[in-house]
């Protein structure tokens, strides 16, 4: 994985998705994924052919987002990027842009804009609670 102190690449939402197939293929206990597995779980919902997954995996190896590994005669790709820190940057990134780099602001975006359902207010008062528990220690 990409060293914690260094930020992870800027991703394109298509690149995402690339990246998304070899995230799960590593939860799931694999080394990462192969184009045949990136094409098959992306391609379709995307209008993809061959030519453009390996252009979004080419992309992406130049960014230091996955690397290349051969195994029996095959290649796939490994992330060298988290999920949780790409996560973590994004997130970061849409609250700096959008909200001044404040927390609350986006809550109450989400609040006016849309329905809050019973379960994420209970949520929210969870995660509340716990980062009171949190700082009180």
């Amino acid at each position: 994985m990409a060293a914690p102190d260094v930020p992870p690449p800027r991703i394109s939402t298509a690149e995402s998705q690339v990246m998304a197939v070899v995230w799960a293929a590593v939860e799931a206990g694999g080394a990462g994924a192969g184009v045949e597995a990136i094409l098959a779980a992306a391609g379709p919902a995307n209008g993809w052919g061959e030519a453009t997954v390996r252009t979004l995996i080419h992309r992406l190896i130049r960014k230091g987002a996955p690397r290349s590994e051969r195994r029996r005669g095959l290649v796939g790709y490994a992330p060298l990027v988290s999920r949780e820190a790409w996560l973590s940057a994004e997130s970061q990134g849409l609250v700096d842009r959008l909200f001044g780099g404040q927390l609350a602001p986006l809550v109450a975006h989400f609040t006016r804009t849309r329905a809050v359902s019973a379960q994420d207010l209970a949520r929210l008062r969870r995660l509340v609670a716990d980062l009171d528990a949190e700082e009180a220690d």
